[in-house]
């Protein structure tokens, strides 16, 4: 009688247990799309990583997707066709502005922030033989500047507009870029990604190469002419041909989600993330920087309430006009 009674009260608790768990994932959805950006770069790691944390621990059918980085992702989830998204903070906000270059006038106004993730320094490499030191040795050479709609690729002609340095623009991935200029088809290739870069790895690894990023002079102009980035120094050893400190600019990147993303869903990706950055490292080192504290670098974007209550419940005072 006591076993029966037991199993009784196990397989109530298992009910009432399921139910809750029913409840918790109402509208979730059965599948994920992570917009990262293109091959060779942070975004596709770290993303892909991501879609792949989620899935082991959320049992959600998650999956990175390779796209043009953070102007397409912001619109990308604007429309719904994506769930989650990587962007860095100076294209998100031009697209809630509706100054977005992919679609001009569409105030992107159903993004909300999850995480930060880390910052997003701007460099460059090039073969050894250009004798290029920095960004003002860039004039008149051949230059891939990433994938357009990335924020390289948005970033970076702007960058050599403000310093007046007048370059023979590309536009392609970083893994075409690096290939690129291992044939000698571009002289220099710029690039923003979490370091390190895994395309500038590979090339320090298999080409005559040295990094590069601004001189004192252009460094102080970049920060004087675009205040949506702030000064980040590249540390020495990143890469086997990078033995010094570069000064160089950053923006910092969050992940986003749509508005209508179930708030318990939101509340569980923020959670699992915040609380496991040992597992995040795993996926990228520039994961460093993905902790609770850096939310603060978000100014503008409302924090979906999801976010905002897992913040809140650890300590982390999100301001009202950042509520979602």
């Amino acid at each position: 009688m006591r076993f029966t009674n037991f199993a009784a009260l196990a397989a109530a608790s298992f009910m009432a247990v399921s139910a809750a768990s029913a409840q918790d994932r109402d509208g979730w959805p059965s599948e994920l799309t992570v917009g990262t950006a293109s091959q060779g770069g942070v975004y596709f790691v770290y993303g892909n990583g991501l879609a792949s944390f989620i899935a082991e621990e959320l049992g959600i059918n998650a999956s990175g997707e390779v796209t043009g980085g953070p102007v397409q992702n912001v619109t990308l989830l604007q429309m719904q066709e994506h769930d989650i998204g990587l962007v860095t903070m100076g294209p998100m906000f031009e697209a809630w502005n509706g100054e977005s270059e992919l679609a001009p006038g569409l105030p992107h106004t159903d993004v909300r922030a999850l995480f930060p993730m880390y910052e997003t320094p701007f460099q460059g490499i090039a073969l050894t033989r250009q004798n290029i030191s920095s960004v003002g040795d860039l004039a008149g050479k051949r230059v891939s500047v990433g994938p357009a709609g990335g924020t390289p690729g948005t970033y970076w002609p702007r960058i050599l507009e403000a310093l007046d340095i007048e370059a023979n623009v590309s536009f392609s991935g970083a893994a075409d870029a690096a290939t690129q200029l291992q044939d000698g088809l571009i002289d220099a290739f710029v690039f923003a990604a979490g370091v390190p870069i895994a395309a500038f790895s590979q090339l320090a690894a298999e080409a005559d190469v040295r990094t590069f990023t601004f001189s004192d002079e252009e460094h102080a102009a970049i920060l004087e002419a675009f205040p949506e980035v702030s000064p980040f120094t590249i540390p020495g050893g990143s890469y086997t041909v990078q033995d010094e400190d570069q000064a160089s600019v950053a923006m910092w990147n969050f992940a986003v989600v749509h508005a209508d993303m179930p708030e318990s869903l939101a509340y569980e990706i923020t959670r699992l993330v915040m609380e496991n950055n040992d597992r995040m490292m795993q996926i990228h080192a520039a994961a460093a920087a993905t902790l609770p504290e850096n939310f603060e670098n978000n100014s503008f974007l409302p924090f979906h309430p999801g976010a905002v209550r897992w913040f809140e419940e650890n300590g982390f005072e999100i301001a009202e006009e950042l509520r979602g």
